[in-house]
């Protein structure tokens, strides 16, 4: 879809949270879920196999609308917000999460990303969260991006720098290089201001400032600020399915989201376009489904999808309890 084409209304939160949380939470589930059972297919298997549905078995022969550890950590962010922001609690989380099966689809871990799985390892072994992630530029694969999400409800009063050093404490529990962390950031503000009810090009345009600025104030390495040009600088949109990249890259994720989330003009539309992408399929369609859930809405999300979502119940009550938590933070 080009710029200015009409999709579904935008979803109106007018303020309900819950609802809000509801359409974030489930759309990466959804996302994750549709990804799943095709992860590490190529671009050229998924054009001649597109998904258009929920399936099942597959890469991980997991059931239909089963999630991963993307979906999993998300939801352990979650909880551990709901009793307010404490490192520690989100690092214990994810702990409980890799070595005791918690918040999981079907009680098993079936896939991490080697800097995430390292991370929690050196939580368990009681280092500071705040520094148990990587900071090596090698270090810099999608697995912060991809559970972030939530933390965007529990910074809403706060002010831009605030919000900057908390996404950088929250992503470095496993990715702390500058990289992950400004991807994270721009992340949690397009995030931000959809549920403020920008339109989503006006969002586009408006952190090509916003986050350029603060980078810039911060004496960012620019060598690093370089590699969002095409998201800070270009119309990432206009690039064609050939140029995004799909692979676990943080940068490839991101921009993959926002091109998807851009070019097309509903949920299904935005998350089906990032699984046929190929490659790291699961995490690339929960991160455009995060944003995508909120843009249009959980009643946007087909119907069918989130009755075969596992733990639906669970997940719905998750959004409850942080909407009810919020006025702790």
């Amino acid at each position: 879809m080009s710029e200015g084409a009409k999709g579904p209304e935008r979803a109106d939160h007018g303020g309900n949270y819950s609802y809000a949380i509801k359409s974030a939470l489930f759309g990466v589930a959804v996302g994750d879920a549709l990804g799943v059972p095709v992860e590490f297919k190529s671009r050229e298997y998924m054009n001649l196999h597109p998904v258009t549905g929920m399936t099942g078995f597959g890469t991980h022969n997991q059931p239909p609308g089963t999630w991963s550890d993307d979906s999993s950590l998300t939801f352990c962010l979650a909880e551990a917000l709901t009793q307010g922001y404490d490192l520690n609690a989100i690092g214990q989380n994810f702990v409980n999460w890799y070595f005791s099966d918690y918040w999981t689809a079907d009680g098993e871990v079936f896939d991490i990303g080697t800097g995430t799985g390292e991370a929690i390892v050196r939580l368990r072994r009681g280092s500071n969260p705040e520094l148990s992630g990587d900071t090596a530029v090698s270090s810099n694969g999608n697995g912060a991006l991809m559970r972030i999400l939530p933390l965007m409800f529990r910074m809403l009063p706060r002010p831009l720098t605030e919000r900057f050093e908390i996404t950088r404490q929250v992503s470095s529990i496993t990715h702390g290089h500058i990289r992950s962390i400004i991807a994270c950031f721009y992340y949690l503000e397009f995030a931000r201001q959809i549920l403020e009810g920008r339109e989503k090009f006006e969002i586009y345009r408006d952190l090509q400032k916003v986050i350029s600025g603060h980078l810039s104030a911060l004496l960012i390495d620019p060598a690093e600020v370089v590699i969002f040009d095409r998201l800070l600088k270009y119309d990432i949109y206009r690039l064609t399915e050939s140029e995004i990249h799909s692979g676990g890259h943080v940068i490839d994720t991101l921009e993959a989201a926002i091109w998807c989330l851009l070019t097309t003009g509903s949920y299904d539309e935005a998350v089906l376009r990032a699984v046929n992408l190929g490659h790291d399929t699961d995490t690339t369609a929960a991160v455009t489904g995060g944003l995508a859930g909120l843009l249009y809405g959980f009643d946007s999300i087909p119907d069918s999808w989130v009755k075969q979502i596992a733990r639906s119940g669970d997940i719905e009550e998750l959004a409850e309890k942080l909407a009810a938590g919020l006025s702790v933070f």
